[in-house]
């Protein structure tokens, strides 16, 4: 087949991003495809006319690759692509939307609410501790954690540096204490649960994408009910917005409560695909290949 290889773009994922996408374009050319990478532009339309592709491996990440944009350009110009649809990625990439759909599903998420940032300098919004994140975008960027020990101030100083700093209004939530878990889910089915440990304290964009900041356990050590439970959450989230392909999602585990501390945070529809990446990562542990796992999206976004 002919297979467009989309990556780069302009968001703070830009540097995943192409890393994910080389991988793929390896893996399609070593599947026997004609390959085309495109470094995501705004001439991203005329490119794709030109290259003609039977199918396009969406490899970027964050805006306007994950959040309904490029897919909608997509469909406009009737080609098969990989990933979720449009009003798949328009819902997950934003938070409040995506607790709008699961939670009254049953699934289990952080409360919380919208803030403006500028009111963050007069009181906290919630208890310390909490989170505070951007509303629209995936990887960590941009997260928070406040608490009493934080070097932020009490009120948050206005001189202090944070996501407040880039985003008008943010999504602040209760912090779940404990550990951090995520599911990869293919063509519907969860994988495996593995749990990430930062050795830098807070699994951020540095600690996900820098080799060594973070050990990955996979499968985690976890009672089986916690894992039967996140292994179904992460499966009936993925069908309730709708994603196609592959997905993550990713959630925070409080032991002291049990099964009742399992949180679902956010569901990834557009999961990276680099050598650290945790989908290849539970692929592999199922006895899935990288380039077989590349092969199976490709045959989804076909069907």
């Amino acid at each position: 087949m002919k297979v467009a290889v989309l990556m780069g773009g302009w968001s703070a994922e830009r540097e995943v991003s192409l890393t994910s996408g080389a991988g793929i374009a390896a893996a399609c050319a070593r599947l026997g495809h004609e390959v085309t990478s495109i470094d995501m532009g705004h001439d991203v339309a005329a490119r794709l006319a030109d290259a003609a592709p039977d199918v396009v491996f969406n490899a970027l990440h964050g805006t306007p690759g994950e959040d309904g944009s490029v897919q909608g350009l997509l469909d406009l110009m009737g080609l098969k692509y990989t990933h979720s649809g449009l009003r798949a990625s328009a819902i997950a990439i934003d938070k409040v939307l995506t607790k709008s759909v699961l939670v009254p599903l049953g699934i289990r998420m952080p409360g919380g609410r919208i803030v403006e940032s500028a009111s963050l300098h007069d009181a906290d919004p919630l208890p310390r501790p909490y989170v505070l994140k951007p509303v629209n975008e995936g990887s960590s960027v941009g997260v928070a954690i406040v608490t009493d020990q934080s070097n932020y101030g009490n009120p948050i100083a206005r001189d202090a540096t944070g996501p407040w700093q880039k985003f008008d209004q943010l999504l602040a939530e209760p912090f779940v204490a404990g550990r951090e878990l995520t599911v990869a889910v293919l063509d519907g089915k969860a994988l495996a649960v593995t749990e990430l440990v930062s050795t830098q304290g807070f699994y951020d964009y540095d600690a996900k994408y820098t080799d060594g900041l973070t050990e990955h356990h996979c499968p985690a050590d976890l009672p089986a009910d916690v894992e039967a439970s996140a292994l179904d959450m992460a499966a009936r989230a993925h069908a309730a917005l709708g994603c196609r392909g592959a997905s993550r999602s990713d959630f925070r585990y409080d032991p002291a409560q049990g099964e009742a501390g399992l949180y679902l945070l956010e569901v990834n529809t557009q999961p990276g695909m680099t050598p650290l990446s945790l989908v290849p990562e539970q692929a592999k542990y199922r006895g899935i290949s990288y380039d077989d796992l590349v092969a199976r999206i490709l045959a989804s976004a076909l069907a």
